[in-house]
């Protein structure tokens, strides 16, 4: 019963205010720890078998038991020559007991879930610079977590095997498009690359066609006739390895068509690139799984298409590299 002080505020009596404090010790007190002993306890009737289960050691177990009635204030559990059994307190506390443990399993798992939406791995194919997008969808997301993962012709089951949740990369590429959600970001031209010395070596430019009867040896990573790194030459090995390719140019064995973007070749001085005419683009695309649900995967498609998109390199008739415009 509430009755009204001198001045209009309600006056709680003193058995209300112990109860109130009572509730009070509970909420900030009460260890889920011991919560969860005392339900494997009842769930066995016997110390020994719970504190198996448990791994702790049985008089351990008979102490937080005892902890857990201090607080409470009541015997949960009588011991029988059998074992153990419910007090009428332990048999109402039971349910309950197992619902707060449920409560804090969910809580735990939604607290999970919602992390797991603000993570996402980028993966990315050895040439390309995705320094742009990534650093704006972390300005975008601040406390998300977000890595990167260089990726070479070897890790094309990167994304299907969830290593990451999404790749930015050339296409085409040997995976099934129907398990894919593809974003195009930008195109670039292709240039020629040969050893200095070479006939095609002063050209201004060279065309498709005059490239048409030359034999590819592709990395297992494109599939395509038009595949982002081409190796041309009769009786070339194929090669994984970037470097092996450059340096199968270099000494006169082959010669490559690569991405006008790829600038590695450049840093050699025995290289020289030339500019082909006629040929498709290489797209760069962003692709995830898909039906992925992770949100970030979108969020990282809208960054990577507002600083990528349109600024992919084109070349000069001089082979000179520059950007290009929207």
């Amino acid at each position: 019963m509430t009755v009204q002080g001198r001045f209009g505020n309600p006056v709680i009596p003193k058995q209300h205010d112990a109860y109130a404090a009572r509730v009070n010790d509970l909420g900030q007190d009460l260890e889920l720890r011991l919560v969860r002993y005392f339900t494997v306890v009842a769930a066995h009737q016997h110390f020994g078998r719970a504190a198996g289960e448990l791994h702790v050691a049985q008089p351990a177990l008979s102490r937080q038991i005892q902890r857990l009635e201090k607080h409470l204030g009541t015997r949960l559990l009588d011991r029988t020559p059998q074992g153990t059994r419910l007090t009428p307190a332990g048999q109402t506390f039971l349910p309950r007991a197992r619902a707060l443990l449920q409560a804090a399993r969910q809580a735990e798992l939604a607290v999970r879930e919602q992390a797991q939406t603000e993570r996402i791995a980028i993966g990315y194919v050895e040439d390309l610079v995705v320094t742009a997008a990534v650093r704006e969808l972390r300005r975008r997301y601040p406390d998300a977590e977000i890595t990167t993962r260089h990726l070479s012709c070897r890790d094309v089951r990167a994304l299907s095997d969830k290593r990451v949740d999404a790749l930015i990369t050339r296409a085409p590429l040997p995976l099934d498009a129907d398990d894919l959600f593809t974003t195009p970001l930008y195109e670039e031209p292709r240039m020629l690359v040969v050893p200095r010395g070479h006939p095609l070596a002063d050209r201004a430019s060279v065309t498709a066609e005059e490239l048409a009867g030359e034999e590819a040896a592709q990395c297992a990573f494109e599939t395509a006739d038009w595949a982002s790194y081409r190796i041309l030459g009769a009786g070339v090995p194929p090669v994984e390895s970037y470097e092996d390719k450059l340096e199968l140019v270099a000494s006169g064995e082959a010669i490559a068509v690569l991405p006008v973007g790829d600038r590695r070749s450049s840093l050699r001085p025995d290289l020289v690139t030339v500019p082909i005419e006629g040929a498709p683009p290489s797209q760069v695309v962003l692709i995830s799984r898909k039906g992925d649900p992770n949100p970030m995967i979108r969020n990282l498609r809208l960054a990577a298409k507002a600083v990528l998109t349109g600024t992919g390199p084109t070349m000069t008739m001089s082979g000179r590299s520059t950007r290009a415009s929207e």
